[in-house]
């Protein structure tokens, strides 16, 4: 039997920041593979369930010729003999939307549209992954990252895939969105086989964000004083980066240690003195956001108890980040 990439996605749109994308997570290794397919110039489209691969680009040439995502699902379904067994979602850079299920499409499956996205997904445990997709992508606050990833979690929370998890993926365009405004890939990252592949999506987006997504300039900046000096030079020093003792106080030999940081792991899309704000910030919001995971956590596992240094550094740094808007 041909392996089915059956999953649940989120195909969305952000007219704010004119981007368009697709998160979704499988029982199927390297799901980002084979079902999102995204371009500024056109739309999203996810195709799911014996997935049928011509339908992105095809799907996106025909946005590009002016079709409505309605116009693109019904084309796309119609040439193909085995539309029933297919499912796809498609928004167009338009804010059309449009997406089919198959009768054949095992159960269960389904699909939801709202403003500005359409969940969904087959093998399902049940209809209220998608109900809770949907309502966290219109209920989460933040960007159109941080509003895929809660329909993700939300969706799995609810039930998610009957067969389990293994990867997702997450990818975004916008115009000049890419590295250096190259291109419009403005997000793309996948975890192509994990335990827990949303969380790691979550993690290895965070990285990215920091590393390679541009934010406004923050009005003013913080400096590192007191007990969180005393605990990001603690952290620092175990990492190899600090030689002093670590104190309340934040000189140039900490200022130094932090610049070595943000080199070593390509943190130079912010300036020292807005990485240092944004540790101030978020250093104690760390605690706060781990624990109100392990609380929606549906795992039972302590897994995300605590963070090691250098990852509780990148939290920090995202968390502080999180209050200026992106570029």
């Amino acid at each position: 039997m041909t392996p089915r990439p059956s999953t649940f996605s989120i195909v969305a749109r952000d007219p704010e920041q004119d981007a368009v994308g697709v998160a979704v997570q499988s029982k199927f290794v390297s799901v980002g593979s084979v079902v999102p397919f995204v371009s500024a110039d056109a739309g999203a489209v996810a195709t799911q369930s014996f997935a049928n691969v011509a339908y992105g680009p095809d799907g996106l040439d025909l946005l590009r010729e002016g079709h409505s995502a309605e116009e693109v699902v019904a084309e796309l379904t119609d040439a193909d003999d085995e539309a029933p067994s297919r499912q796809v979602g498609v928004v167009g850079a338009d804010g059309s939307i449009a997406a089919f299920t198959g009768d054949e499409c095992f159960d269960v499956a389904g699909d939801i549209q709202g403003e500005h996205y359409t969940v969904q997904g087959n093998i399902l445990e049940n209809e209220a992954t998608l109900e809770a997709m949907a309502e966290a992508f219109e209920t989460t606050d933040g960007g159109l990252p941080e509003r895929l990833l809660a329909a993700l979690h939300a969706g799995n929370d609810a039930g998610g895939d009957k067969r389990g998890e293994q990867s997702a993926s997450m990818y975004i365009a916008k115009p000049e969105g890419g590295y250096d405004g190259g291109n419009d890939r403005w997000v793309d990252v996948r975890v192509d086989d994990h335990d827990h592949p949303i969380d790691e999506l979550e993690r290895v987006f965070k990285l990215y964000d920091i590393t390679l997504l541009e934010r406004e300039a923050p009005e003013e900046t913080r400096s590192l004083s007191g007990e969180t000096a005393e605990s990001v030079l603690e952290t620092l020093s175990d990492l190899g980066f600090y030689d002093g003792t670590p104190s309340g106080e934040f000189g140039d030999e900490a200022v130094a240690a932090l610049e070595s940081f943000r080199g070593m792991n390509n943190f130079e899309n912010h300036s020292l003195s807005v990485l240092e704000d944004a540790i101030a910030r978020g250093w104690d919001d760390v605690d706060g956001a781990e624990a109100a995971k392990q609380d929606s956590s549906s795992n039972g596992d302590d897994e995300t108890s605590e963070l090691d240094g250098e990852a509780r550094l990148i939290e920090a740094i995202w968390q502080g980040l999180s209050r200026l808007d992106r570029k």
